[in-house]
Formats: C-alpha cells, structure tokens, sequence
C-alpha cells in the first residue's frame, strides 16, 4: 500500500511564528514512515465573504515564511493559487498548487498550474457533479502529458500529480454535505483527497464568515477511509477559536495526531479487504 496523503496546516498564514508553532506540532505526523505529508498555508485568502475579513500576508511575503518552514522543518508545501500568474512563482516554493473549489473550472488557471513541476490538488466545486471533475482533471493531464487522453485514467493522473479533492456539496443555504458516492466516482479517473474540515463548513453562517462544526471532522474523515481515498487534507491550528480563518471547521492538533492513527488503521483495513 502506498504512503497516505496528509495535508494539514493552518488555513492561513496569521504570522512567521503561528506558521512555526503550527509545523512544530505536526512533527510527529511528518515524520510517520506510513504518511507523505504536506503542510499547507494560504498566502492569500481571495474568497473571503467579507471585504473586512483578514486575507493573509500576500504573495511575497508568504512565499518567503513558507520557504521558512520548508527550509527549516524539511516539509513539502501546499499553497492556493487564485490566479494565472501566481503560479510559476508559487512553484518555485509548493510542492503542490491547490486550484480552490470556486476556481475548479477555470481553464487558464489549471493550464497555468499544469505547465510547472509542481503536483496539482483540484478541489471540487460546492456546486459541481462529481462525475464532471474529470474534465478539470482531463485540462490539466493534456497540458502535462505527451500524449493526448481522450478521458483521465487514474494511473495517468497519479502519473502526473494531479488529484482531486471532495469537500461536500451545497446543501440548501449555508451548510454542505458530503455524498460518499463523490469518492468512489472521482477515484475511478483519478486519486482523490477528502477534505474532511471545510466538509463541515458552514459558508456564511456566521453573519459575514463562515461557521463550521468541527466536531463531526472525524466521523466523516473516518468514513472516507472506509469507502477509499488517497489521502486527507485537515486544516488544523494550536488555538483555533483564536484562529483569523475558518476556525470553527479546523480541528486541534492535539486531537489531529490520534485521528490520523485511526485513519491509517482504518486505510490499511480497507486495503486488505480489498485484496482479499
């Protein structure tokens, strides 16, 4: 069985110190034998619901404190691009360019981020049918690929970094749900990452920001290990009540450590069913 993917890190990047804090306190996952770790940070938050609420530091800046961790921990990077030019700068520091949900479709963008070294997370729109997500896979795969596909195939994908992220659906107003379904539907053409902590967003509920339940993180992380991913993206903080983005949905570290344990039993369970 190959290593699980974790992302995990902050939503974004508050200061060079809670960036620090933060990584210090994932060691302990980083360093599992069974887990390729990324940490993840947002330089810039471009969809925010309010015009007041805190973005990050910008593009420069938090290039240079994500080069920081990377140099001084030894971490691969995770980052947002919400625009075409960011991204061959942005690959010159991530490992990995994340295409945000509300972007899934956006051609220039996923071309742009296809033509640098870096691995490709595509998250899935709020609004789209799983089953459509391998087009914005297919963009990205015929822009990297020597060859042209007429539809992505999971080992062609995983070929050429590119994955997929759940991260439930639009549910009525203000609140998302996940259909299992979406995993096993996306894994068929490409590897698939479950984002188990914006799952439990509530998008504007909180009267100009976002809410969330993160309580119910585990059971739907959990629940993803059973059906089948490639790995887990959880946006974590050592204080997230006191956190400057998506804190009620961000789970503890102090509680992350021991769910990923019970996730990484849970996957190599599924494994062995599977290849009974």
């Amino acid at each position: 069985m190959r290593k699980s993917v974790l992302i995990a890190g902050p939503c974004v990047i508050e200061s060079a110190e809670v960036l620090e804090e933060i990584a210090l306190k994932l060691r302990p996952i980083a360093l599992d034998p069974k887990v390729d770790f990324y940490f993840k940070a947002s330089f810039d938050k471009a969809n925010r619901t309010s015009l007041e609420s805190y973005r990050g530091p910008g593009l420069q800046k938090g290039l240079e404190m994500l080069e920081g961790i990377k140099t001084k921990f030894g971490y691969k990077i995770l980052t947002d691009i919400h625009e075409s030019a960011q991204a061959g700068a942005v690959a010159e520091v991530a490992d990995v360019l994340q295409i945000p949900a509300f972007l899934c479709r956006q051609t220039d963008l996923i071309v742009a981020a296809a033509k640098t070294k870096s691995a490709i997370n595509i998250k899935k729109g709020q609004f789209m049918h799983p089953r459509d997500m391998q087009f914005s896979a297919l963009k990205a795969l015929n822009t990297r690929a020597k060859s042209k596909y007429e539809k992505p195939t999971y080992p062609a994908c995983l070929e050429h970094g590119i994955y997929l992220c759940e991260r439930g659906v639009s549910f009525g107003y203000g609140n998302l749900v996940v259909d299992m379904r979406s995993l096993v539907i996306m894994r068929a053409f490409a590897p698939v990452i479950f984002d188990a902590t914006h799952s439990v967003q509530m998008p504007g509920a909180a009267g100009g920001k976002s809410g969330g339940e993160r309580v119910f993180v585990p059971y739907l992380a959990k629940a993803s290990a059973v059906v089948g991913v490639d790995g887990f993206f959880m946006e974590t903080h050592t204080n997230p009540e006191g956190a400057l983005s998506d804190g009620p949905n961000m789970i503890p570290i102090s509680r992350l450590l021991p769910l990923v344990q019970d996730l990484l039993v849970l996957q190599e369970i599924n494994a062995s069913l599977n290849n009974a």
